[in-house]
């Protein structure tokens, strides 16, 4: 007789080449787009693995950053291994934990129909959707520097004071926690922030570079100084560094519900890519 042995575990740093077997070489992978990587959550909290006779065949990964927000940084499974028997597995620990640790907010941008109808059998909401934009070999937007304003170079001593200003601008399914600013901040080839003649942070903006031109990864304005086209300085100024390095295409993505994003975006000369990609949403009651 043949022992089949399935179970579900938590995820340990003795994983991390088999987990990224799954991630590069199997068809199945939702990866959530993050200032760091799947692998480099190991060894957090909300990771685990199936076991099927001895063998990683599928991962997830939701841990909160910030709590109480989950979102899916991974899910995949190997190939033969259902996917609809994999997520479940997976699914039904994540719950259990996420209740047991107080509640959660779970949320997954996706970007393949597979993953969307898993998350829509489970009771996942689809909230927004993610509008893609861009900015490519236009004339560099003009825009009038606001009064006692100043935009500088972003620096290390800046990011608890940044990290204050986005958790201000944007409800919590959105915001960045200082860890995940102390990573992003490396990864920038452009940040800026928007000091005002207190000494005070009322705006920023991060940027990253590839090899299609650059991405404007965060751009947020403290809401009490918001109207005074803080926003659109930054845009500006991040254009003509751009242009002056020889980048002529900027990316952003917004949410389809953000109207004063968008219409910020649209006015300094971004155009809409046609790419949509949906935001579904789970809330995880706490136990009890």
């Amino acid at each position: 007789m043949i022992n089949v042995k399935t179970l579900v575990r938590p995820a340990d740093v003795r994983d991390q080449r088999k987990i990224a077997n799954l991630m590069f070489f199997e068809a199945h992978v939702h990866r959530h787009l993050d200032w760091r990587t799947p692998l480099d959550w190991l060894g957090s909290p909300l990771y685990w693995v199936i076991e099927h006779n001895d063998q990683i065949v599928a991962a997830l990964a939701c841990p909160q950053d910030p709590p109480p927000i989950a979102w899916v940084r991974l899910f995949a499974h190997a190939g033969h291994f259902s996917s609809r028997d994999a997520w479940n597995m997976l699914w039904e620990t994540a719950k259990a934990e996420l209740g047991e640790r107080g509640g959660a907010t779970v949320a997954a941008i996706t970007l393949h129909t597979w993953f969307q109808t898993l998350l829509q059998d489970s009771g996942f909401a689809n909230r927004q959707q993610i509008i893609m934009m861009a900015w490519e070999n236009r004339p560099v937007p003009q825009c009038a520097r606001p009064r006692g304003v100043l935009l500088r170079p972003m620096t290390p001593d800046d990011l608890p004071q940044v990290a204050d200003l986005d958790a201000a601008a944007f409800p919590p399914i959105w915001q960045n926690s200082l860890s995940a600013l102390e990573r992003a901040f490396p990864q920038a080839v452009v940040s800026t922030v928007a000091e005002n003649e207190e000494g005070r942070l009322v705006g920023y903006q991060i940027s990253t570079q590839s090899p299609f031109g650059a991405h404007l990864a965060r751009l947020a304005v403290q809401p009490d100084a918001q109207q005074r086209g803080i926003g659109s300085a930054l845009v500006c100024d991040l254009t003509a560094q751009l242009v002056h390095r020889g980048i002529q295409r900027l990316t952003v993505n917004t949410q389809s519900d953000n109207f004063a994003s968008l219409a910020l975006y649209k006015k300094n000369g971004f155009q809409t890519t046609g790419e949509q990609y949906p935001v579904y949403v789970y809330e995880v009651p706490a136990d009890g």
